[in-house]
């Protein structure tokens, strides 16, 4: 880890019903917002997930949770520190163990407990900012998930199996957690970053399909693209923002 740490958490603006929190922290980014800055709510009727997912959930029952970083600097790597942030501070919550589906999926088993959507404005002379987006799914139980997510989705609820208190479930809890977190991993060296994710790499060895191929996830570069061994023969590397992936679970 890098000796810096990043402070997040304050000043904090809470709302009890929003559209979403990151674009609300967006707003406030481009107003000058300083850097540390979250953005909670207890419900969102247009969260947004990557590639235009939508994000629902009972009041209270999830960290809706947005935070501005500034100055952005150099962090290639960010979106992978994120959710391996994430991964940290769910694990301090509850009794779990986290994985990183790439690129910013967060895992129990092979079940979604949290996504990560970062947003990022460069600014001349090396400045600018990014919006850290993260759902992390708390109390849900699983009959309050929708029917199409009940074999794709979990909750700490769920995973800890009464085995976590309702205080540390809640989302003052999550959020704190969160803050700790996001502060250590946003600073640190891409060394680092790289190991923290291959030793929570949900997809290494997995099967997967995009755009019509497929192939075994073998990794990721020092780029953070993901590397897959084609059927073809041919060792390729994804981007994030290039390809859909469907996972054999």
């Amino acid at each position: 880890m890098a000796d810096v740490v990043t402070r997040f958490g304050s000043p904090h603006r809470h709302f009890r019903r929003t559209d979403s929190t990151n674009v609300r922290a967006r707003d406030l980014a481009e107003a000058g917002a300083p850097g540390g800055m979250v953005v909670t709510a207890d419900e969102q009727d247009a969260g947004r997930g990557r590639q235009g997912r939508t994000w629902f959930a009972r009041p209270g029952s999830a960290l809706l949770y947005s935070a501005v970083l500034r100055p952005l600097g150099d962090r290639p790597l960010l979106p992978l520190a994120v959710p391996l942030a994430v991964c940290e501070a769910a694990e301090s919550l509850a009794p779990v163990e986290c994985a990183v589906k790439w690129p910013n999926d967060v895992w129990v088993g092979t079940r979604k407990l949290a996504g990560v959507l970062i947003e990022s404005r460069f600014e001349r002379g090396g400045g600018g900012w990014a919006v850290i987006g993260v759902g992390l799914n708390l109390s849900l139980d699983r009959d309050e998930l929708p029917e199409e997510l009940r074999k794709t989705a979990t909750s700490l609820a769920i995973e800890a199996g009464g085995e976590a208190s309702e205080s540390a479930l809640g989302p003052d809890a999550a959020k704190d957690a969160l803050d700790a977190a996001l502060g250590r991993w946003s600073d640190v060296e891409a060394g680092a970053i790289l190991e923290g994710f291959c030793a929570r790499d949900a997809l290494a060895g997995r099967r997967i399909s995009w755009d019509g191929e497929a192939g075994t996830a073998a990794g990721i570069d020092d780029s953070g693209h993901l590397l897959v061994d084609t059927d073809g023969g041919e060792r390729r590397a994804l981007g994030a923002g290039e390809v859909h992936l469907s996972v054999e679970r």
